[in-house]
């Protein structure tokens, strides 16, 4: 059946999602309009396509015993030199993003895996792009802040054009997932399954 490239990541919410990924297409970033603004849990990880199902039924088993826990974003931080990414901090919500992604990578689940980095939740709002752009990033968004109440983990697939798409958010409490399914007008409309 081959193989697919998936995501697990907690969307940031509008208005604060639209207007990060626009600031990220502003400094320069070409992948801004084909990454939704999110904190990755579980980073791209390939596949076999006949596993949909049951990893499906593992992030509903995890997002079913999930509770909600408060997000803040506050400020900028970078991996560079180390990696080249300027992201906007999880000044609240660490150690809740921390837990889940540990659950969701369980070794006994379906996407087990290893870290390239050790895990850091965050933001990111620029990646490989020109040092001036990163710095101007970091700069210009040193005094952002955002606050929510998570309540909700997405499943998303990344296209053969390298576009990510959100297949299902699952939510807290009851697993139960919510597809975005494309209406003819290309816009998401919500659907439960």
């Amino acid at each position: 059946m081959g193989t697919v490239t998936l995501g697990v990541s907690i969307a940031v919410p509008e208005p604060h999602g639209s207007l990060l990924q626009e600031r990220r297409a502003g400094f320069g970033d070409p992948a801004a309009h084909a990454i939704p603004t999110h904190v990755t849990l579980v980073p791209p990880t390939e596949v076999d396509q006949d596993r949909l199902p049951e990893i499906e039924a593992h992030l509903a088993d995890v997002a079913a015993d999930w509770r909600p826990f408060a997000i803040r974003l506050s400020g900028t931080g970078t991996f560079r030199p180390l990696s080249p990414v300027v992201f906007v901090t999880l000044a609240e919500g660490t150690a809740g993003c921390d837990r889940l992604q540990a659950r969701l990578r369980e070794e006994a689940g379906p996407l087990v895996r290893e870290l390239q980095f050790p895990y850091h939740p965050h933001v990111t709002v620029a990646h490989g792009i020109a040092e001036e752009a990163m710095d101007r990033a970091y700069e210009e968004l040193a005094g952002f802040e955002a606050a929510w109440t998570c309540t909700s983990f997405a499943l998303y697939e990344q296209g053969a054009d390298g576009v990510w798409r959100k297949l299902y958010d699952y939510e807290f409490g009851s697993g139960r997932p919510v597809s975005a399914v494309p209406s003819q007008g290309g816009s998401p409309v919500r659907t439960t399954s």
